[in-house]
């Protein structure tokens, strides 16, 4: 059975296991989450839950919203995110979604929202090489040649350029649940996983386990 969890990162630590080895392991808040809506093909065409994640104040949501999570009877959330699974006939709006859903030893796929790291160059974005420092050259951290001659007379498409870096939708896969604590809703996953302190990520099975 396909499993999704919303959660957020709370950081990383290192944890014994019982053959005494020290495994690093991210610490994620998953849950609880509540279904706030059922996507049908008979009435969206598709099938799919949308989850609500974090309670927040109603100040901080719009009347539409609020109307949203009025017409499903459920508290306001900070987050919402649609999964579409191959049965969605297990959940019903209003059921809670808690990180017992999933079990140690689990292979799962984290998704979140990468660092960001401003405005960056190609060496530190791409990896690039740097340009000779001896006297005289003053090309020293620029992205190099930009095109060929008179023909194409352009620049490529897919030239690596300076820009800004991070803030991207980053998934990494086949990571191990190592623990959950199923009444503090904390899932420890061997490994890092993408974002910031405090960022929202989600735990799905992994699909090359």
């Amino acid at each position: 059975m396909e499993k999704a969890i919303l959660g957020k990162k709370i950081g990383m630590t290192q944890i014994f296991m019982e053959d005494g080895k020290v495994v690093p392991v991210t610490v994620v808040e998953a849950g609880p989450c509540v279904v706030v809506q059922k996507k049908t093909v008979e009435t969206d065409g598709y099938d799919a839950v949308q989850v609500g994640f974090e309670d927040i104040k109603e100040k901080h949501i719009s009347k539409p919203e609020k109307g949203h999570f009025d017409k499903a009877n459920t508290a306001l959330k900070k987050y919402l995110r649609e999964f579409r699974l191959n049965d969605c006939s297990a959940y019903n709006v209003g059921d809670e979604i808690k990180a017992d859903v999933f079990a140690q030893g689990d292979k799962i796929d984290v998704t979140g929202t990468s660092k960001g790291k401003g405005f960056a160059s190609t060496i530190k974005k791409y990896g690039t090489h740097r340009g000779p420092e001896t006297h005289g050259s003053g090309y020293h951290r620029r992205p190099g040649s930009l095109g060929a001659c008179s023909y194409p007379g352009r620049v490529m498409k897919g030239k690596k350029l300076p820009g800004h870096m991070g803030v991207n939708t980053v998934t990494i896969q086949n990571l191990d649940v190592v623990k959950v604590d199923a009444e503090k809703n904390i899932i420890l996953i061997r490994g890092a996983v993408p974002g910031n302190k405090g960022g929202l990520v989600i735990i799905r099975n992994a699909v090359k386990a």
